[in-house]
């Protein structure tokens, strides 16, 4: 069984001009980091020219498809019918961009297939893990 998901999204990035260019983005969900969510948008469609990732909760995700969510860096809430706005605040400014929800449905219910929501504890080995630990600080 794999234990990353990987699924290309369409986003619409918004912006001061009423034309929306739509750029390609990825929503990533690997096993070993259960809790989290990662989009990644490729360099062509950032600023600075570089690939760019932003990783936040998968429960922001899920909570942002129902009404607004979060007060930091990540900020999601539905938008119309059948979209959802995610916002990524960073100290160069806000991109604001819309997915639309069925995606997002879509990879939450791949992700949860592969580690169901209140379960990503079970992902950890706390023993192997302080083991590592013990042998690293002697």
């Amino acid at each position: 069984m794999s234990t990353v998901i990987e699924q290309p999204v369409e986003a619409r990035l918004v912006a001061a001009a009423p034309r929306m260019p739509s750029i390609p983005a990825t929503l990533r969900y690997d096993r070993s980091d259960p809790f989290a969510v990662v989009m990644t948008f490729p360099a062509p469609a950032t600023l600075e020219g570089v690939e760019v990732c932003w990783a936040f909760s998968r429960e922001l995700l899920i909570a942002g498809l129902q009404g607004p969510e979060g007060q930091g860096d990540v900020r999601v809430r539905p938008y119309g019918y059948d979209r959802t706005v995610l916002e990524f605040h960073a100290p160069e400014g806000t991109a604001i961009v819309h997915v639309r929800s069925g995606e997002i449905r879509r990879f939450l219910a791949a992700a949860d297939e592969l580690v169901p929501v209140g379960l990503e504890h079970l992902q950890f080995d706390l023993d192997h893990d302080l083991a590592e630990l013990m042998r690293d600080a002697c």
